[in-house]
């Protein structure tokens, strides 16, 4: 089965909504995220993990609208009985989810065994990987590139955080996260930072939003829609690099020779790469510059 590719598009923002309340699940499209991830796992209690399953898979029995909108089920880790059960219905569904984020990836196995059933089934569910353990983070890399359906790649830093018995600070997990970071970005992925949790704290999520996208971040979790558009703000191009992205792009099309020198500095493909990132999601958010 041919997949298509990567499409890149914005995911600034994500935010979780239950399973077991479907009913959640349009104002989770209408909060102004990029991403709805309707949860599965850690939120919902083993007692009303079918329950959650059967209502969750239902809300795609019709063909979902494109609205840009990425829409993404979380289901249990694949290495545990209620993982397995989450897969094998979403294999026999007629209309699976567009996505399927997996928690608490430990190797690539666990991602080709995914994408080999979701082949075999051709089905074309786009996947999202956690890495929140200590395995996952060792193996980052190449479980980044274990499947052409990977889209992004997920920092659980509470998770994470426990494994390393760290507090779930900025200093302690920033080589985990740097980890996560330099993964993604060499298999050509996003990758998308840990919610805030503190929503009486709007400046602090503001403040390691920012941290986070510099440190190479294209996103960030939301745990309440009143936090998306503050994410939605920091993780916008700006003007300047838009317009800066176009020129750079442009020089480097009309140059036609593998890399040009644009104000003093050499630009060679993997940038070019991040300029058409920023172009196509500026496109998408029809940002004028």
């Amino acid at each position: 089965m041919e997949l298509r590719e990567k499409k890149i598009q914005p995911r600034r923002s994500f935010i979780f909504t239950p399973g077991l309340k479907p009913e959640m699940y349009p104002k989770a499209l209408a909060s102004g995220t990029d991403m709805v991830c309707i949860e599965l796992e850690d939120g919902i209690a083993p007692k009303d993990k079918e329950e959650a399953r059967k209502k969750a898979l239902n809300l795609f029995k019709d063909k979902q609208v494109d609205d840009g909108i990425e829409k993404i089920i979380r289901i249990n880790s694949v290495r545990e009985h209620f993982g397995i059960l989450d897969l094998q219905d979403i294999l026999i569904s007629e209309n699976p989810p567009p996505a399927i984020m997996l928690p608490k990836v430990k190797t690539p196995d666990e991602v080709v065994l995914v994408d080999t059933l979701l082949n075999e089934k051709g089905h074309d569910c786009r996947l999202h990987v956690i890495i929140e353990t200590n395995e996952g983070l060792e193996n980052a890399y190449d479980i980044g590139s274990s499947s052409s359906r990977i889209e992004a790649l997920f920092f659980g830093g509470i998770d994470m955080a426990a494994e390393l018995r760290c507090e779930n600070e900025w200093e302690p997990l920033l080589y985990a996260r740097s980890r996560v970071v330099h993964a993604a970005s060499s298999n050509g992925l996003d990758v998308i930072d840990v919610p805030y949790l503190d929503l009486e704290d709007m400046e602090g999520m503001k403040s390691l939003a920012i941290k986070a996208r510099d440190l190479g971040f294209t996103g960030k979790g939301s745990v309440h829609p009143k936090q998306i558009a503050i994410l939605n703000e920091v993780f916008t191009p700006d003007i300047k690099t838009i317009k800066r992205a176009k020129r750079i792009l442009k020089t480097f099309h009309q140059a036609d020779t593998g890399l040009v020198v644009i104000d003093g500095k050499l630009i060679e493909k993997p940038v070019i790469r991040e300029m058409q990132r920023i172009v196509s999601i500026a496109e998408r958010l029809k940002i004028k510059s």
